[in-house]
């Protein structure tokens, strides 16, 4: 089985993010937005690289204690392949590293497969955000995850 291994994006890399956007959303931030979200320091990127080339990304904000994902994309041909469980569950872990409360994201109501990603990662459907999506005004569905301390054993 494939070890995809999580790295850290920057400026370098939007270029490959930006061809991920492309490919897998109707509704795309635009370059600007992250290379400003990155030069703020206003949310971290985490990739995966397949030869060469960003196959996969996760963009998340790690804000007093509150985590939101912000954008996951996985490119066509490597979908169903456990990249998005592999960057989610690094997400996951850097948030429970940095004692983060709570996490959210949002979701169209469609896309079943990041529902149920996200619903076995322990994620709660909270709300939803009606006519949210301004290509097809589908809604949103909004998530929480509330994380579990790290309890660390005696010294």
């Amino acid at each position: 089985m494939q070890t995809w291994n999580c790295e850290f994006l920057g400026v370098d890399d939007i270029a490959g993010v930006m061809d991920l956007e492309r490919m897998c959303f109707r509704t795309r931030w635009t370059r600007e937005q992250f290379l400003l979200g990155l030069d703020r320091r206003a949310f971290r990127i985490l990739g995966i690289h397949e030869r060469g080339v960003l196959v996969a990304y996760v963009a998340f904000s790690l804000i007093a204690q509150e985590m939101e994902i912000m954008n996951i994309a996985t490119h066509p041909f490597y979908r169903r392949k456990g990249l998005a469980r592999r960057l989610l569950a690094e997400v996951l872990n850097i948030c429970r590293c940095e004692n983060a409360l709570q996490g959210f994201l949002e979701v169209r109501r469609s896309n079943v497969g990041a529902i149920d990603l996200y619903e076995k990662f322990g994620f709660i459907q909270v709300g939803t955000r009606k006519n949210y999506y301004p290509d097809n005004n589908e809604d949103a569905l909004l998530y929480r995850l509330d994380f579990s301390p790290i309890v660390s054993g005696p010294a």
